[in-house]
């Protein structure tokens, strides 16, 4: 199923609260949100007291991204903050099977991102343990990037690994994405659609998140 996820990284950081709003008015099915520490990626965000002030006024589902070293440390306060999913990075993780289980045991989705040189092969064993992957279009940290377009073939390649084992795993794909380009990286087989600026920077939410939902549901209905 296609969902699409505005990204509060590209939002008014002086007004959340009526961005998300906006976009839960305007048809967003989640509310993605960039936690970075200043480590793992050269900038800072936000962290769980933020996202606990926003869970307060809004039910969109709210698919956390986790952009720090060591995020089995915080999984806790997330959850507790207010999270549906929480998305780790495969490079931040030593230990990834015990990090993804804790999530599993706190009640909420799992997922694990790849950045943009990580081939989709690291996740041959952890897969089926799995409810998305986030493939990162961009090299993670800022909003207002460019989409890499070999992003395509690794979300094509990720997709067969999903279909040969018969897994219902969500593609999720984070980075440059717009109304331009989605046709594209939905034909490669993404379902879960990341766009900061491709709807934040746009003069009217509702039409951007539609046209995105419209041509990402026209691909998957020819593809099945």
């Amino acid at each position: 199923m296609i969902k699409i996820a505005p990204s509060l990284l590209a939002a008014d950081m002086g007004d959340l609260r009526n961005a998300v709003a906006k976009v839960e008015k305007a048809g967003a099915d989640y509310l993605h949100l960039d936690v970075m520490d200043g480590t793992f990626v050269p900038n800072i965000s936000y962290g769980p007291a933020i996202i606990k002030t926003l869970r307060k006024n809004s039910k969109l589902f709210f698919d956390v991204h986790l952009m720090v070293e060591e995020p089995g440390r915080y999984l806790q306060d997330f959850a507790a903050a207010g999270a549906d999913s929480i998305c780790v990075h495969y490079e931040a993780c030593r230990h990834l099977h015990r990090v993804i289980q804790h999530i599993k045991e706190l009640g909420i989705k799992a997922a694990v991102a790849l950045n943009p040189a990580t081939p989709v092969s690291v996740l041959e064993d952890i897969l089926p343990d799995l409810d998305m992957v986030l493939i990162m279009s961009v090299n993670p940290g800022f909003g207002g990037q460019s989409f890499i377009e070999n992003s395509n073939n690794k979300i094509a390649k990720l997709s067969a690994m999903i279909k040969e084992r018969g897994l219902d795993i969500d593609i999720e794909v984070d980075g440059g994405v717009y109304t331009g380009n989605i046709e594209k990286i939905a034909a490669a087989g993404a379902n879960v659609f990341v766009a900061g600026t491709g709807i934040f920077g746009q003069p009217d939410y509702q039409a951007a998140i539609s046209e995105m939902r419209k041509i990402s549901e026209n691909v998957q209905n020819k593809i099945n």
